[in-house]
């Protein structure tokens, strides 16, 4: 009995020693470097990653984190440039409501300061003896 039982008990370790090899064939298989991309492609391997396995792309890995770190640069470097492009053209537009109302104060402050205005506010108020002139200036001549 004893002989028996080592019997079953060997040809058990051959039968999980046997299955051991099996599952690791199968797991060299699947990870093989020799896949390739060229064989059948499927859209359907294409989704669901299978062709991220292939060699190629494995041995390319680097140059692909360096292209996608590259569109991330440059997709942020177009985002703030497009708000300072933004920011630019509310300047712009700020620019020129400030120089329309400083040419606006500038034509208000041309029309009050015009002689005839101020004499007639003068006279409207009663507040001096300014009037308009009847003779011509006197030039006074100073020797050196």
């Amino acid at each position: 009995m004893a002989d028996e039982r080592e019997d079953i008990q060997t040809q058990e370790e051959l039968q999980l020693e046997k299955d051991r090899l099996r599952a690791l064939k199968k797991i060299r298989d699947l990870g093989s470097e020799e896949d390739s991309v060229k064989g059948n492609l499927s859209f359907a391997k294409v989704l669901g990653g299978d062709i991220l396995t292939a060699r190629m792309i494995r041995s390319q890995i680097w140059l692909i984190l360096l292209i996608v770190a590259c569109l991330i640069v440059y997709i942020s470097n177009r985002y703030s440039s497009d708000q300072e492009i933004q920011r630019i053209d509310e300047l712009q537009k700020e620019l020129v409501d400030a120089k329309y109302k400083a040419l606006a104060s500038a034509s208000l402050l041309t029309e009050k300061c015009r002689q005839s205005k101020v004499l007639e506010m003068l006279k409207e108020n009663n507040d001096t003896l300014l009037s308009i002139p009847d003779r011509p200036p006197y030039i006074i001549e100073v020797e050196e």
